[in-house]
């Protein structure tokens, strides 16, 4: 029950809520409300503070107020209708324990709210921390709240801003927050990534590697077979396209005879004209398609002696061949017979680093067939299995370069008559019907034993090993379509003749 008024135990008037008994409601009401979120405590902590100031100045205002009664009283006395003494007394009493009690209960009402505002303060500097892209807004009733009168700040105090406002303040911080965050899609990773390419067979390499010279021969047949009957200007185009594709005359015509048997006058497609000309060019390489073999005599190494003209491959072809032999087991040493190149030195030794095999070399311009003597007796004291010897590009209408060659045979043959063993020819297929020549010369001053055609990927001009091989008869051991050491294989003349007839493996 609240304690009555002065006027309510004078005049016996109805229970009315004293200044105090406001400024407690309204403060109740302030402390009531529920706690907004971080940002909108934030928001509300520099009103709490301006409460505080608000409760000290009721409580002025309320003193006044008892000052007022004391007043009323004193006209009431000169009414008449209280004795006056009585009445005097206790107003005085009545307003001394009213202002003590209300002080004290604005000093407590004081403290409470600047707790209550050192908390929120708190809370606000955590709202900034937590976040950053939202700044509380400025209090718009704070200095009204100052600058008005008591009724009026304690009515400040206890109106707080709506929650839409604040979530309509924080929305364009959300909004910008999603500017700051673009979308940023994952990689994906593609299935050819994740799988590694297929390695290719050995005939897929070698159709790749003829494909220009394949490709040549098949659009030649393609445009002369299409919807043409076999007849004599047919079979002159396609001889024609045969010899321009370095195969030899000699191939060209055994073709072309045997496609006309039986279908001459007769419509042949160009499936036809493929498979007939890989029967050909099989029966043409199929006896000089011989493995190299390597046998080790008792008098010393294998040794395998290789030439060639300038460019052909030579260098290259000993360290590939270094690196299969290596992994058949055998026990191989090289020598860098090419004095003239310093780039050749080294690159044999780069090969021998790859390989493992020792390498037996000298200065730039030191004498080849000391060399290569010098390189037979260091092999056979190493019990190597194979000796392989560069030797100086020369070409083959140069007498002085190839007598220089005959010396180094010469000087080999001193440690074993028959060596050397195998002396490889290394062709280079874009020479084309240039190689006819080198085979033949080559044969003559230094007894070629066996054949090797390297760069065939890059000539279309393949078929010149179908002719040296009608006209010289002489061994291929292998043939390279790339620069990898996988690139060179030894010969197989079925795969060949499929291959640059255009034809798929069966």
């Amino acid at each position: 029950m609240a304690k009555k008024g002065f006027f309510s135990r004078l005049f016996g008037s109805s229970e009315e809520n004293t200044p105090e008994e406001q400024v407690k409601d309204k403060a109740l009401e302030a402390e009531g409300e529920d706690v907004a979120d971080p940002a909108q405590e934030a928001t509300e902590a520099t009103p709490v503070e301006t409460e505080a100031e608000a409760v000290v100045a009721a409580a002025g205002d309320d003193t006044g107020n008892a000052g007022d009664a004391v007043e009323e009283v004193d006209v009431a006395i000169m009414g008449g209708d209280v004795p006056a003494g009585a009445v005097a007394s206790d107003a005085e009493e009545l307003a001394e324990d009213k202002l003590g009690e209300e002080a004290g209960e604005a000093v407590s009402e004081a403290d409470l709210a600047a707790l209550e505002a050192e908390e929120a303060v708190v809370l606000e500097e955590d709202a900034v921390d937590d976040t950053p892209l939202e700044e509380a807004p400025a209090p718009l009733d704070a200095p009204a709240a100052e600058e008005d009168g008591p009724e009026e700040a304690i009515e400040a105090v206890a109106e707080e801003p709506e929650l839409p406002e604040i979530a309509a303040e924080s929305a364009p911080a959300d909004d910008a927050a999603d500017v700051l965050e673009p979308d940023v899609e994952p990689a994906t990773v593609t299935e050819e990534a994740e799988t590694p390419a297929k390695k290719l067979s050995w005939f897929e390499r070698l159709k790749q590697g003829l494909s220009r010279s394949s490709g040549a021969l098949g659009e030649g047949i393609s445009s002369i077979f299409t919807k043409r009957k076999l007849d004599d200007d047919t079979l002159q185009d396609l001889e024609d396209i045969l010899i321009q594709a370095d195969l030899g005359v000699e191939t060209a015509m055994t073709i072309t005879e045997r496609l006309s048997d039986g279908r001459y006058n007769k419509e042949v497609s160009d499936k036809e004209v493929q498979e007939i000309l890989a029967d050909e060019v099989d029966k043409v390489l199929e006896p000089v398609a011989k493995p190299l073999e390597i046998t080790k005599p008792a008098s010393g190494p294998h040794v395998v002696l290789m030439i060639g003209v300038n460019g052909a491959g030579k260098t290259t072809t000993i360290g590939k061949l270094a690196q299969k032999f290596r992994a058949d087991g055998k026990k191989v040493m090289m020598a860098a017979g090419d004095t003239f190149r310093a780039a050749a030195i080294d690159q044999l030794k780069v090969w021998g680093e790859r390989t493992g095999a020792p390498v037996i070399a000298r200065e730039v311009g030191a004498d080849a067939a000391g060399l290569a003597y010098d390189a037979m007796l260091e092999a056979k004291e190493k019990d190597m299995d194979v000796l392989l010897i560069d030797t100086a590009g020369r070409l083959q209408n140069r007498t002085e370069l190839m007598a220089e060659l005959e010396k180094i045979v010469r000087v080999i043959k001193k440690h074993d008559e028959a060596a050397p063993h195998s002396v490889l020819l290394v062709l280079d297929a874009t020479t084309g019907q240039n190689a006819l020549n080198q085979v033949e010369v080559f044969t003559k001053m230094a007894g070629v034993t066996g054949l090797v055609m390297t760069k065939l990927d890059g000539t279309a001009r393949g078929g010149i090993l179908v002719a040296i091989s009608a006209k010289h008869k002489v061994p291929v051991h292998f043939i390279g379509v790339g620069e990898g050491v996988d690139d060179l294989e030894p010969f197989a003349s079925r795969d060949f003749a499929r291959a640059i007839a255009g034809l798929a493996d069966n």
